[in-house]
């Protein structure tokens, strides 16, 4: 990924880890282990659990400290209540963007032909 690839990313990687938890409760490997699962090979580990203190912080997700066979508990997020509204904020951010974009990127391929 560019550089530019990597600054967009930034910018939505919370509402990506939202709707991670949206789908399921998980933990800060779990989650970082997905994102490079879908092609997100340069996001650093240490970017997500600064990410999922920060919702922590701002009340969007739950927190259980689930025993771990490898050593201490581990941090299970659940999406909770203020959590979904958020995800639900940025999904309608996410595709008015996404809308005018994909009008801007026809207009600009309209004047090409």
């Amino acid at each position: 990924m560019g550089r530019q690839s990597t600054e967009m990313l930034k910018g939505v990687l919370e509402g990506i880890v939202l709707a991670i938890l949206g789908r399921r409760p998980a933990y800060g490997y779990e989650i970082t282990a997905w994102l490079r699962e879908q092609g997100f090979a340069e996001i650093a580990e240490g970017t997500v659990y600064a990410l999922l203190v920060r919702i922590e912080q701002r009340g969007l997700v739950d927190v259980e400290k689930v025993p771990s066979e490898k050593g201490p508990p581990r941090k299970v997020y659940t999406l909770n209540a203020q959590g979904a509204d958020q995800l639900e904020e940025f999904w309608g951010t996410w595709s008015f963007l996404a809308d005018r974009l994909d009008q801007l990127h026809a207009e600009d391929d309209q004047k090409e032909n």
